[in-house]
């Protein structure tokens, strides 16, 4: 009988409805791999089995025609999301013991359609890198090669589904930190559009950047876990578009988008950077498949170009203002403080000419590319980076800078508000993934993940894993042979 991780979320879901499995079933077998793998990969801060177990019986004794296509699933929820009742550190020691009182509105989704949370996936600190080790966990490593990191700042989520910890999980996303951390451990993981998932009940907004977003190993099921988050909210600052008919699973399932004009393009937006070969292969992947599926890949220059950094770091430093109280200042890490400290020392007048300057190249950006429906282009400038590279400079500007040469593509697109994924079309010499951006038009989501399932299926599949993948079964929880290797 195949072992419940190496399900899809779907086919976990299904085999729920059928009774062929329980819920209960389902969480005490990925609870096990959490046990023996979960601080190997880093992937959790806080694990939660009484109340997944607890969950899990409430979703066994819910009627089956009131369940939904992911109901009774295991999953978890970032560490920069509010759950009340549970401890939520936002990646920081300076927050190792608040509980938050509310739940964010998409924690209530997932609850509501019977999705059972297993704990905490660990993140970088309050979300401000691209690498997930911080104080209050293991750093989040890679699964295909434990020497290097998962990403960030959805890099626990990255870790567990990559792991077979979880089939899919909830992140978020306000620079690249769903796609960077699903490019370097072989995953889909999907930016909806701006106003597609609500950010509430708190906060403000943070200019239309961040959202949260689903990653795992299928587009179907980051499509299905989409539905979930995608709930229309009251007082949302930003205008949801309309979902399509049948819901975001059902446009991915078409994986019909109909002849498309998709354009091409390499050239780094954040950063002069030279980009690694593997990247480039990757994208020419992408790219020759499309063609052989009849749509038109065109050469175009990128959107936005590196002069829009000035302009999107100085928005970035004002977003690493959390309020941290006084007292545990001193308990942030040396990239946070300098962050924080840029922030402080910006003025209201200047963010306001920031960002009225960032959206007027947005708009000139969007009309240099208007005759194209989607865009191609890497994920990453590099395929991957050790555990421990961003940090290993003597000056924590120095590892920002080697963040935006890392990632010079992906926050673009939270700076437009398009539909962005990235999508493990490729792999490296060694057989460590590589990813591909493909990116949207704002609204236009149901054609992004019918692109995305068309690129999949052209590709043979990506429900891939690595050797880690094997070391835990549930029945000899003590098998450890094969960890830290990779393999198809």
């Amino acid at each position: 009988m195949t072992e419940p991780h190496e399900e899809t979320a779907l086919e976990q879901a299904a085999a729920v409805a059928s009774g062929e499995r329980t819920s209960r079933e389902l969480v005490e077998h990925h609870l096990t791999r959490v046990a023996a793998l979960g601080d190997t990969v880093g992937a959790f801060v806080t694990v939660t089995p009484e109340a997944a177990l607890a969950a899990a019986d409430a979703a066994d004794a819910v009627p089956v025609a009131a369940r939904g296509p992911l109901h009774g699933v295991p999953t978890a929820i970032k560490d920069l999301t509010l759950t009340a009742g549970v401890r939520t550190t936002f990646g920081s020691a300076a927050f190792a013991d608040f509980v938050p009182p509310v739940d964010a509105d998409v924690v209530r989704f997932i609850r509501a359609a019977g999705l059972v949370s297993l704990g905490k996936t660990t993140t970088s600190e309050l979300g401000c890198s691209l690498y997930s080790e911080g104080r209050v966990a293991p750093p989040a490593r890679n699964p295909w090669d434990l020497a290097y990191t998962a990403g960030g700042s959805s890099g626990g989520a990255a870790a567990a589904v990559a792991a077979g910890l979880l089939p899919v999980a909830q992140g978020s996303d306000g620079g690249g930190s769903l796609r960077i951390p699903a490019s370097m451990c072989g995953l889909v993981g999907y930016k909806p559009s701006r106003g597609v998932v609500s950010g509430g009940p708190v906060g403000f907004g943070a200019y239309g950047l961040p959202t949260s977003g689903p990653i795992g190993r299928t587009v179907a099921d980051v499509a299905a876990l989409l539905d979930v988050l995608a709930q229309p909210v009251p007082g949302e600052p930003y205008l949801a578009p309309p979902p399509p008919a049948g819901g975001w699973l059902a446009a991915a399932r078409t994986a019909a988008p109909g002849r498309l004009r998709i354009g091409r393009f390499t050239a780094p937006m954040l950063a002069d950077e030279s980009v690694h070969p593997d990247c480039v292969a990757a994208v020419d992947q992408a790219a020759a498949l499309l063609t052989a599926a009849g749509h038109e890949v065109v050469e175009v220059p990128p959107p936005l170009t590196p002069t829009a950094w000035p302009l999107f770091e100085i928005v970035w430093y004002v977003l690493a203002l959390a309020p941290v109280p006084p007292e545990r200042e001193s308990q942030l890490l040396p990239l946070t403080r300098l962050l924080r400290n840029r922030g402080a020392a910006i003025s209201a007048a200047s963010l306001t000419a920031t960002l009225g300057e960032l959206q007027a190249q947005v708009r000139l950006g969007v009309r240099r590319t208007a005759g194209c429906d989607l865009l191609l282009c890497p994920t990453l400038a590099m395929p991957q980076a050790p555990v421990g590279w961003f940090t290993d400079v003597p000056d924590p500007a120095d590892d920002f800078d080697r963040q935006r040469r890392f990632s010079p593509y992906c926050a673009i697109f939270n700076v437009t508000g398009d539909p962005s994924v990235s999508l493990p079309v490729g792999a490296t010499a060694d057989g460590l993934p590589v990813g591909v951006l493909l990116s949207g038009r704002q609204g236009d989501d149901a054609r992004l993940l019918a692109t995305a399932a068309q690129l999949e299926q052209l590709s043979g599949g990506w429900d891939r894993h690595p050797a880690i993948w094997r070391a835990v079964g549930s029945a000899n929880v003590n098998t450890t042979s094969g960890v830290g290797e990779s393999s198809a």
